[in-house]
């Protein structure tokens, strides 16, 4: 299933009341809200920011006639709040006005479809991950660890012998490679080249 129709999915499913959507929705883009909230410097009220977005989206649902536009729209209110919140803190300007967020242009954006693009390849990455099995799991967590852990701890740890870790390693990528979330990702990222 492409990205656009997962989106479009979860949209229509958290309209409609569902737990399960709202909590993917939440899930999916948590990390992008937190990503540009760092981008403006902005420790401890990202928490605060994060919430305000996420109640605007709670009382926007109904009116989103494109859900799949949805990660944009957050991206925007996002970058929003946290321009509002800066021109509070500096109370107003010398020229006499408060800074508007919806009046600053948008010199960024492609930052933050950068940074959208990795949050969603993060987001189908972890979707593509708990689907394998929880040896896959354990052995590509075990690869992937820094330091590296040598094949002969990861051998007497998963109890497989070492001639069956790069075997192994390989059908996981491929499953991997294979789930449909990141299928979607690289037919994207291939159409777009």
């Amino acid at each position: 299933m492409s990205d656009d129709l997962v989106v479009i999915d979860l949209v229509t499913r958290a309209r409609s009341g569902d737990k399960q959507a709202w909590d993917a929705l939440v899930e999916r883009y948590a990390r992008m809200i937190w990503v540009i909230c760092r981008r403006y410097r902005l420790g401890a009220d990202a928490e605060d920011i994060g919430q305000r977005v996420w109640l605007q989206l709670v009382g926007q649902l109904d009116r989103i006639r494109e859900p799949a536009a949805l990660p944009g729209w957050l991206a925007t209110t996002t970058r929003r709040e946290c321009l509002r919140l800066l021109g509070a803190a500096r109370g107003p300007l010398a020229d006499g006005y408060v800074l508007d967020a919806d009046a600053v242009p948008d010199e960024q954006a492609s930052t933050v479809e950068e940074e959208l693009l990795v949050a969603e390849r993060h987001a189908a990455l972890r979707e593509a991950f708990r689907d394998l099995p929880p040896c896959g799991q354990q052995l590509i967590l075990l690869l992937i660890e820094d330091p590296p852990v040598p094949y002969a701890q990861i051998s007497a740890r998963l109890g497989i012998p070492i001639g069956s870790i790069g075997p192994t390693r390989r059908r996981c990528l491929d499953k991997l490679r294979r789930h449909p979330a990141i299928a979607a990702l690289i037919n994207t990222d291939s159409g777009a080249a």
